[in-house]
């Protein structure tokens, strides 16, 4: 009679995505960054996340019917997502310590002519300041209300929540890499000098200020609250409309937020967009590749008696 430890252990693409960029980050932390500040603790962080998915799915392959093992390894990515982005910072003084600001602003110079985050400054109203800010802070919230929409509804993972998760995962694993090789502060830093004082509103300071205690602030380029918001739009078009519409304009001005709350450059929406699109045709490619591996498997497992018998 097999014990639960025969039992098969199967990690799907977001569980490998998570296993081989956590791992990598504690390679680098512990090979050739090791000399940064917080290197080790964070390497070992980092080996904690990526050991997740491989301890969570080997208990669930031996307890099958503790469904709550399930649900953490199925939803696993986002408190990775979450955490490894506050120890990104040895990381990013390995790979590249020097910041890339002045880069930045002159691409937006080249391109638009002009610094989106100063005009903005001066055409931008306090009480839109506050609405836009409110809006910025749904960047934690809609991925997973699109993650939980789509498990509640199939009872579980789904083929269209394992896509979805996917191009989530692969949107983080690259837009974080984007920030080790070209770190930036954005203009809230850099171009302190050319606004005329911090932003106003009856609440934006506090939610300003909130946004600068982070451990981790080079991360301007590509802009990841609007590359999560664009992926998120898109997934909840294709599975989701009705949170489509909900969440549009609160994600379109979470959008214009990263540019009037002084986050990010116009460079940084505008490489945003490339980077989703990589995301979202990987996504679907590796998926239909995943589902074709599941049907071949399937009809191997059919008894060719099964197959003959009239």
């Amino acid at each position: 009679m097999n014990g639960p430890r025969d039992a098969q252990v199967r990690l799907g693409a977001v569980d490998l995505i998570i296993v081989i960029a956590c791992s990598l980050g504690a390679f680098v932390l512990l090979g050739p960054g090791r000399w940064a500040p917080q290197a080790i603790p964070n390497a070992g962080l980092f080996a904690s996340m990526a050991a997740g998915p491989l301890v969570l799915r080997t208990l669930e392959s031996w307890f099958p019917r503790q469904r709550w093992l399930t649900v953490i390894a199925d939803f696993w990515l986002l408190p990775v997502a979450v955490l490894t982005h506050s120890w990104l910072s040895p990381v990013v003084d390995t790979l590249n310590p020097f910041l890339r600001d002045a880069q930045l602003v002159a691409a937006d110079q080249r391109i638009f002519g002009f610094q989106a985050a100063v005009v903005l400054a001066h055409v931008v109203p306090p009480w839109l300041n506050d609405v836009l800010m409110v809006c910025y802070y749904g960047h934690f919230v809609w991925p997973l209300v699109l993650g939980i929409g789509l498990y509640y509804r199939a009872r579980g993972a789904s083929a269209e929540f394992d896509e979805y998760l996917l191009g989530l995962g692969l949107l983080f694993i690259l837009n974080y890499s984007a920030y080790s090789l070209v770190p930036a502060v954005g203009p809230r830093y850099f171009l302190v000098d050319a606004f005329s004082g911090p932003l106003q509103g009856t609440w934006t300071p506090m939610l300003d200020s909130i946004m600068r205690r982070p451990l981790f602030g080079r991360d301007c380029f590509p802009s990841g609250h609007t590359g999560t918001t664009l992926v998120v739009l898109f997934y909840s078009w294709r599975f989701s409309r009705k949170l489509f519409w909900v969440m549009l304009l609160p994600g379109l001005g979470l959008i214009v937020a990263t540019l009037a709350g002084r986050f990010h450059y116009a460079t940084d929406l505008l490489c945003a967009v490339p980077l989703v699109m990589v995301v979202v045709g990987m996504s679907a490619a590796l998926s239909r590749a995943a589902r074709q591996r599941e049907s071949e498997r399937a009809a191997r497992s059919v008894p060719v008696d099964a197959i003959l018998r009239p």
